[in-house]
Order: C-alpha cells, then structure tokens, then sequence
C-alpha cells in the first residue's frame, strides 16, 4: 500500500532550541493576546464560543482543539539537509509525508467530484494541525491508520457539548458519551453520514488519514460552498468547530502553509503544546498521550486544595458562628428545546414522485412536538437519504441538517432523483435527542418521454434482399423538453392491431450478423436523439410496420417498403422497332 501512495520516507530529524534572543523577538512582535511558548510557537488564548448562523453542527462536537500558531521564519527550510531537520522548527512548519499524501489526494477527488468547491489541501492541513497535530506529528502505518487511536475528550457537557453516545462504543471506545475520533476528529454521529473510503480499501476508518481526509474534504464542500469566497470559507471553518477563536487559529495555519511547506518523515513532526480549554480529560491529539505514542490517554485531574476550615456557626444566625442559615436550593439546568422533544410529525408533502435525472417539485418537512402536540422550536432535525439509492438533497449530499422555525418545523433541502428507480426512504432524527424516527417515502421512476418524431423525411425503401439506405433517427421530448438517457424499444411489428414481432420482411442485425426484429437496451443521447442500427430487408414484399416506443408512453410507427426494381422504377417509352414483311408469292 505504501508504494501506491508514493510515500517516501526519510530518517528521523533532530532539532535544535532556539536562541533565547531569538525567542523574545518572536513573542514581542505578536499581535495582542498572541504568545509564544518555550520553542518558540505562538498560541492563542482559550475560545470562547460563537455561535454561527450558518453552521447548524459541528464534525467534532467543538470538542478540545489545539491552539499553538505556526512559527514566524519562513515555512520553508533554508539550513540543514532538506528535510527540515537541520533548521530549527522544521518539523513544525513540515508535514509528514503521509499525512502529506492524504491531503493532496482528497483535494484531487474533490476537485473532480466537487470542482466548484475549490478546495485547496492547504485547509485540510490546516484542520489537521488544530485538531491533532498532523496524526500526532504522523504516527500512522503504511496504510495511514493512526498508531493508536486519537480520542478526544468525553463529550458530557463539561466544558464541551453534550453528546450522549451514539456508535455503542464502536469508534470512541465510550459507551456513556461520544468523543472526537481520529487526525481529523469526527464525532461518531457526523462520521456515521460523512465517512468516506479514501485509500480504496473497502472500509470507512476514522483513524485513518486518507479516509479522515477525504471525508473532512466532502463535509468543507458541502451545501454547495465555495470555499475560494471568504464567507463559504469562514462558513465552512465555523461548521468543524464554531468559535471565532478555532477559525483565527485556522485561518492562520491555512496561510503559513500556502506560503509554503514541505516534507518530513513520517513520525517526526512536531506536537502541539496548548489545547484549547474545556474539561481536564486531555486526550490524543498531541497531548501527553499522543507524545508517548499510544491511543488516547487521559491525564489525572489535578488534586484539589484542600479548603480552610470555616468557623463553627452560631445557633440562630446566618452569620460565620451565628449558625441557622437556610441551605440555598440545589440550582437546576433548564430544558433546552431539545430536551422537550417527544415525538416527529409530518408536515410536508406526501408521496413525491420523479423522475430520474428531475428535482423533486415538492419538499419533505417535519414538525418536532412536545408529547402535548406543542411545536417546538429551534431543534435540529437530520434528514438522511438511506439505503442504496443515488437519490442526494440538491448538492449531492445524502445529510442535510435543518433547525426547525417558530412553528416547530423543519423543512429538507430538494431532493434530486437519481438513476436508481424505486421507492427511495428518507430518515428524519432528532440531533441530539432518541426519539422514534420519522421515515418518508418517496418514488423515482424512469425517465421517459411524452413524444417521438422522425428527423428525417426520405421515404424508407428497399428491394428484396437489400438494405436501406437511410437509417432512422428519432428525437424524444417530454414536455417540449429534450428527454435525454429515455430507454428505447424498436419491433418490425405484423400489423397495427398485432403489435407481435414479425416473422417476414425487414430486420435489424445481432452482433452475429442474424436476423432480430425487435431491439431493446437503446437509449436517447443528451439531446434526446436516437440513430437506429441500419435495416436489411429479406426476399419478401410489401409494406412493413416499425413501432418505436419509449419508457412514458411515447410511440411512433413508420411505414418501411419493399418491392422489385421493376415496380419502383418510373416505365420508360418503347423504341421504336421495324415491323417484319412478308415475303411475296412472287418472291417466294
């Protein structure tokens, strides 16, 4: 696998310690707020939250990121022997090879999947750095599996959200609350929907880079984002962790590396120092445990001191020493507007139907209600397209989350039908919440065509045992509409009323060169055009039907001729001829 990927790898690279002079410099030249650590990286202070009004979740859950900024020197190394090894911070401005690789390789496919997104690998690397290091400083195997798995912490409300397990334990190792898994740090949830193969192996791996990668990639370019305009970008940034502090941190590593970085072997980069705040769980992702090489490890809590015993109080008094104070009751969270979700309600269209290749005219919605029927607003609702279909929400997406309005109701991007016909389900959730889902059913049906006509007017004839000159083409329309990718079915048919496959007369050719007269698998091209395959004719005269017919109901038969020369051709003026005497009596 390593040499599909084109890995190389190098030895090991040691670094130097910057001068202290040198390390003063960088720290006075910061911007406020901005400081820089013992080797000389900058770090931003602790986040505070910032709610986006375009970001409806997050891939990580906003869980720990890291919050060191890239080095002041150049990105690129100018001592040593190359490989960033013999100039200080080398391996902090390198990327490990295949980590590297990985973010090259999902820009590639998106850019061929997705090219109007313009995703630059440069922003994955920098997601990548801010969530764990590059890998822990690129910790993975041949196939890009981390060495150990990078958890972050527990997602139980202390200091990060509150994200009650959703995988069982299957990707977090945590069967209580979810955590970030893996370099790109995705919650089991959004893994669930955004996971993607990206080192063609069959599997869809969090820990690893390739697949993290690629998946990153598809989650930055969804709804249609065009990450090439900074509002789509900062939108895109926000919907991986939304605070203002995590998109600067981000946006800072995006440039450092645009202005240039390089190579490194795998396992020799740099690890972050500075995570941003949150509970004391520090797990994976460049911490102690990523440093000691193995999953993720949680440090202890530090000790608590212990406090200075209070005065005894007095009987009677609510004074130190006075005693008789009323104990303050236990304060207790109020229920979000999650937290009151009962059950789902349809609340949009029923029984979409389209055609393959055509937008949905009508839209899924769901109501969230409390278990009173009280809509409930601001509650985000998932709808996912499932099974094996093509069906996608416009964009080509399977996910789409929605927060439901004043009216408790949330309303599904248009759905875009796909090549697969059937009925294709569409799963709506409660982000957040267990709460029995809401499936809906919708139908795609094949494309067709409410029309035929021929694009050519010359008569069709042919002699016995002869082949036509011209072959049919026909045009397919629906609605006046070209109707491109139509199936086509041709019979040479007995009669108008026996619409039978004929025995006698003109036929098509098998790829064997024997006769067939009915032709199935055709299909119009992009413009709705359809070239039959040319026509023979056996010895047998008359007129002959060909019916053409397409999925929808469209239907056209023309009339095909066969007949000798000497009835197709115009009678020519006898010659003239010397009428023979007879010979006389005399003569004889």
């Amino acid at each position: 696998m390593a040499a599909q990927f084109g890995l190389r790898l190098r030895k090991g690279a040691a670094t130097t310690v910057l001068a202290a002079a040198t390390v003063a410099a960088m720290a006075a030249s910061q911007a406020p707020g901005v400081t820089t650590d013992g080797a000389g990286r900058q770090t931003t202070g602790s986040p505070s939250p910032e709610m986006s009004t375009q970001a409806d979740e997050t891939a990580s859950g906003n869980s720990r990121y890291y919050t060191d900024l890239p080095p002041l020197d150049s990105p690129n190394p100018t001592t040593g022997t190359g490989d960033g090894s013999g100039t200080t911070g080398g391996s902090e401005r390198g990327i490990p090879a295949t980590v590297l690789d990985a973010y090259k390789q999902a820009e590639a496919s998106l850019r061929e999947s997705k090219p109007g997104c313009n995703l630059p690998w440069q922003l994955l690397a920098a997601i990548g750095k801010v969530e764990s290091g590059q890998a822990r400083g690129g910790r993975v195997d041949a196939e890009g599996t981390t060495i150990g798995k990078i958890l972050g912490p527990q997602l139980n409300g202390n200091g990060f959200a509150n994200i009650s397990d959703t995988d069982d334990g299957a990707y977090d190792d945590d069967r209580t609350h979810d955590r970030a898994v893996g370099p790109m740090q995705f919650i089991p949830s959004t893994w669930e929907w955004a996971g993607r193969d990206g080192n063609d192996d069959g599997a869809e791996d969090p820990n690893n880079i390739y697949d993290a990668a690629l998946a990153a990639g598809h989650y930055l370019c969804r709804f249609d984002w065009d990450l090439s305009n900074d509002a789509n970008l900062r939108s895109a940034i926000l919907s991986y962790n939304n605070s203002t502090e995590y998109y600067n941190t981000v946006m800072r590593w995006l440039e450092h590396y645009r202005d240039g970085t390089h190579e490194i072997p795998d396992g020799t980069g740099s690890l972050p120092q500075t995570p941003s705040g949150g509970n004391s769980n520090n797990t994976g992702g460049g911490n102690s445990g990523g440093r000691n090489g193995g999953g993720s490890t949680t440090s202890p809590s530090p000790s608590p001191k212990p406090s200075n015993p209070s005065k005894p109080s007095k009987p009677g008094t609510g004074e130190p020493g006075g005693g008789g104070s009323t104990p303050k009751p236990p304060t207790t969270t109020p229920p979000t507007p999650t937290d009151t979700v009962h059950h789902l309600e349809n609340a949009g269209a029923s029984n979409l139907t389209a055609m393959a290749g055509d937008t949905f005219t009508g839209k899924l919605a769901t109501r969230t209600e409390t278990k009173a029927g009280k809509a409930v607003a601001k509650v985000r609702v998932r709808f996912t397209v499932v099974g094996d279909t093509d069906t996608t929400f416009i964009g080509g997406e399977k996910v789409a989350t929605v927060i439901t309005d004043s009216a408790g109701k949330a309303t599904a991007p248009a759905l875009v039908a796909g090549e697969k016909t059937g009925t294709v389900t569409v799963r709506t959730t409660v982000v957040g919440r267990s709460v029995t889902a809401l499936d809906h059913k919708v139908t795609v049906t094949a494309r067709g065509a409410d029309a035929l006509a021929r694009t050519g007017t010359t008569a069709l004839t042919c002699v016995p045992n002869g082949e036509f000159a011209e072959q049919i083409e026909v045009k397919a329309t629906y609605k006046g509409e070209v109707a491109d990718k139509v199936a086509v079915r041709a019979t040479l048919i007995k009669s108008l009323l026996d619409t039978t496959a004929n025995d006698k007369g003109p036929y098509f050719k098998d790829a064997a060169g024997n006769p067939v007269r009915t032709l199935t698998a055709l299909e119009t091209d992009a413009d709705g055009l359809l070239k039959l395959p040319k026509l023979y004719s056996d010895d047998a005269t008359g007129t002959f039907l060909l019916r053409v017919e397409t999925e929808g109901g469209a239907t056209l038969t023309l009339e095909l001729k066969v007949e000798d020369q000497a009835e197709t051709t115009e009678p020519t003026q006898p010659t003239e001829t010397t009428e023979p005497t007879t010979p006389s009596p005399s003569e004889s």
